[in-house]
């Protein structure tokens, strides 16, 4: 195999290609546009692997990906199995595909952003060829606090706009909700209940005028 491109060098601004504005934001992606003139120069016949090379710097340049993603990208292009897997051996050997950094940082990003259990970070890491193993480790990131908390947080910013229907309603709803972010049963309907309880006792508070925290009645002197 040639010499290897060093990926300083590769994403280097000099060397960067500049998209256009309305193209996708993934250079890979359905909807991106080839330059003016064809292919991407790496579309070209020549060498595969120097054409493999190409395609996953390419790809990498829009965000991480792991090693199942690049090796499902590498076939659709029709490059040999074998010489993806040299590229793509070679990729991992200078850090530049690594799944279990790829998972650690999804599962961060996914349980702190959009608040999702263990079992559904789990579920889109192997979605995406993450091995199970590698999977388990990065999930367990999160404890069961991480779980609790986040699941409360989820079910406070909903709640607002379930007060107007009926307990039982509101209460599937939010069970609902939590079960599709990966929540058990157990867990969402304790914290959901929760919730409702604590909202309940609000409200009750507010028609009454009084001060539940100081434990008088507005009302008094």
């Amino acid at each position: 195999m040639g010499g290897w491109p060093d990926a300083r060098e590769r994403f280097a601004p000099g060397r960067r290609r500049g998209r256009r504005s309305g193209t996708s934001p993934d250079p890979d992606g359905p909807d991106a546009t080839p330059p003016v003139g064809g292919s991407h120069p790496e579309d070209e016949p020549g060498d595969p692997e120097q054409v493999a090379r190409s395609i996953c710097l390419r790809a990498l340049t829009g965000a991480p990906k792991t090693r199942q993603q690049l090796a499902d990208l590498l076939a659709k292009r029709d490059i040999p199995d074998d010489v993806a897997d040299t590229v793509l051996d070679r990729f991992g050997e200078v850090g530049l595909v690594d799944d279990a950094a790829f998972a650690r940082a999804w599962v961060t990003s996914r349980q702190s952003g959009r608040g999702l259990a263990r079992r559904a970070l789990k579920a889109e890491l192997r979605a995406k060829g993450v091995d199970g193993e590698v999977a388990e480790e990065a999930v367990a990131l999160v404890d069961d606090q991480d779980e609790w908390e986040a699941a409360r947080r989820l079910v406070q910013r909903r709640l607002p706009g379930l007060r107007r229907v009926d307990r039982v309603t509101a209460e599937r709803r939010l069970v609902g909700m939590l079960a599709r972010k990966g929540y058990g049963s157990g867990l969402a309907g304790w914290v959901v209940r929760e919730a409702l309880d604590a909202d309940r006792s609000e409200e009750d508070a507010e028609e009454s005028g009084a001060h539940p925290e100081l434990g008088l009645d507005a009302h008094l002197p």
